[in-house]
């Protein structure tokens, strides 16, 4: 059978990618692991907000809210989103990316100055000898990432896609215009390969012959500890310290913490440095009033950035039917819903949709030639 899509990468972009597609023409989804989701997807806990990212990763995060808050019917069993809220904290001198938040501003997505003994109030374990200033993002929400994963495959499948597990591409050629993509299990024929393969995303395109798009996978680390005794998770906003990039969650009762570190690394099945949890720890007993007796669970994730961190979709400049998807960075799961719905009017259309034309050309390949 010849496949008129096939999906490299089962992560939240390739599943919703492979949602998207399913429509138009026969699907296939290859994941390498025995999971799809099981890297970067499946170790997120992520936020949506409109005011994350460079102004292209705004424009895509603000395309996905649509979908967000009103899913298609039956897509999902539960809320994607719960409300949560997200205050940013200078703890230093510069205040420049607190007043670059404040810029943001609109009605319906305000973005408000707080005084120091009102955010100490909101959150207790903050030191206010070590709070500058303060803002405060109210429609920032959790995004139940295990429901949005299972319903986009569940919806690709219920749609006719079928998906296979334990495939890891190891070559792949095209003859006739059709494409011959090998594992070590099976060969599979398809007209058009799409590229979502993560942080292994490069090295797919060095397979297919497509030049390299410059992507860099970076480990970032994460902690789960016990709040205070006083403190009740569920009432608690995310905490963001602008300087230093690290950041606090609520997570299931608990508070999930990051030193918001970007290390540099290859592709691989990410694991936390002792170091660096050594180092969070440290930092958030002298930054916090927080006292940590136990590390409860810690874990790492890649994210994948190219040189402009704006994510890459589009068709290769040199190596045709070979649609990149890949360079979502730490962004990858709010932008999910709008960059498969580019990818799917790319492919099918040609050209993108009126959600989408505002920022397509700034995500093609060809911007990083």
């Amino acid at each position: 059978m010849t496949y008129d899509f096939l999906i490299i990468g089962g992560g939240i972009a390739g599943a919703s990618a492979a949602y998207e597609l399913a429509p138009y023409g026969s699907v296939l989804l290859l994941e390498m692991e025995d999971t799809p989701g099981f890297h970067a997807t499946g170790r997120s806990a992520a936020l949506f907000t409109r005011n994350y990212g460079n102004p292209v990763v705004r424009q895509v995060n603000n395309a996905s809210a649509a979908f967000f808050h009103t899913p298609p019917e039956g897509f999902s069993e539960t809320h994607l989103l719960t409300p949560r809220g997200l205050l940013t904290v200078a703890q230093g001198d510069d205040t420049s990316e607190l007043d670059a938040l404040l810029a943001l501003s609109e009605p319906g997505e305000e973005v408000t100055k707080l005084n120091v003994d009102d955010a100490c109030a909101m959150v207790p374990f903050l030191q206010p000898n070590r709070v500058l200033q303060v803002v405060f993002e109210a429609n920032v929400a959790d995004i139940d990432v295990a429901s949005l994963q299972s319903s986009y495959l569940k919806g690709a499948k219920a749609r006719g896609a079928l998906i296979e597990t334990k495939q890891a591409v190891i070559a792949m050629t095209r003859t006739g215009g059709i494409w011959n993509v090998q594992t070590a299990r099976n060969s599979y024929f398809t007209g058009i390969i799409i590229n979502a393969a993560g942080a292994w995303a490069d090295q797919i395109g060095a397979i297919a012959g497509a030049r390299s798009i410059g992507l860099v996978p970076k480990r970032r680390t994460a902690i789960m500890i016990k709040p205070p005794s006083d403190v009740i998770c569920s009432t608690l906003p995310a905490v963001d310290f602008a300087v230093s990039g690290a950041y606090l969650k609520p997570e299931g009762g608990m508070l999930m913490a990051s030193p918001g570190d970007a290390t540099p690394t290859e592709p691989h099945d990410a694991w936390p440095d002792d170091m660096d949890i050594a180092e969070l720890a440290d930092w958030i007993e002298r930054e916090t009033t927080i006292k940590i007796t136990k590390i409860e669970h810690s874990w790492a994730g890649l994210r994948s950035f190219v040189a402009d961190e704006s994510p890459v979709v589009g068709y290769d400049t040199e190596v045709s039917n070979f649609f990149w998807l890949a360079g979502q960075g730490g962004f990858g799961i709010m932008m999910a819903p709008a960059l498969a719905i580019l990818t799917s009017e790319m492919i099918n259309t040609g050209r993108p949709g009126l959600q989408s034309e505002d920022f397509a050309h700034a995500l093609s390949p060809g911007r990083l030639l």
